[in-house]
């Protein structure tokens, strides 16, 4: 078990929450793979452990452990399942509580360009799998 109770296995079934901290990652009905993309220093993608339901304990999440001056739209929630269908996985790294990322994105050195493509279809799979949760 984690720190903060959780287990150290993320499984299929867990939903992981993407909170959403510009407008460019999402429109009225749906998620952006900008959302998705990884971190271009570490290649990570920082998820929560968390699902749509309870919408205020989700809140509260986003609001305890994101910058305090981060405007939070809203999560994108996916099922860890079609993270790993992805040919990516998902591993937890607290602190803070519930915290993980999404690794595994193609590293191609030798072509820039076909690496950021990789990446951009990953994302797509992932935005095309989730639930836009709004808060406002």
């Amino acid at each position: 078990m984690l720190p903060f109770g959780l287990p150290e296995y993320v499984a299929d079934e867990e939903d992981l929450a993407r909170f959403l901290t510009s407008s460019s990652q999402f429109n009225a009905t749906m998620v952006k793979a900008a959302a998705f993309l990884p971190n271009p220093k570490d290649h990570k993608k920082s998820v929560f452990r968390h699902g749509a339901e309870p919408r205020q304990k989700l809140i509260d999440v986003a609001r305890g452990y994101l910058l305090a001056n981060a405007t939070i739209h809203g999560a994108a929630i996916v099922k860890a399942a079609i993270v790993r269908a992805a040919k990516l996985d998902v591993i937890p790294e607290e602190p803070p509580p519930r915290h993980a990322n999404i690794v595994g994105w193609p590293l191609i050195a030798a072509d820039p360009d076909l690496q950021k493509a990789q990446e951009k279809e990953s994302a797509l799979t992932l935005a095309a799998s989730s639930v836009l949760v709004r808060f406002a």
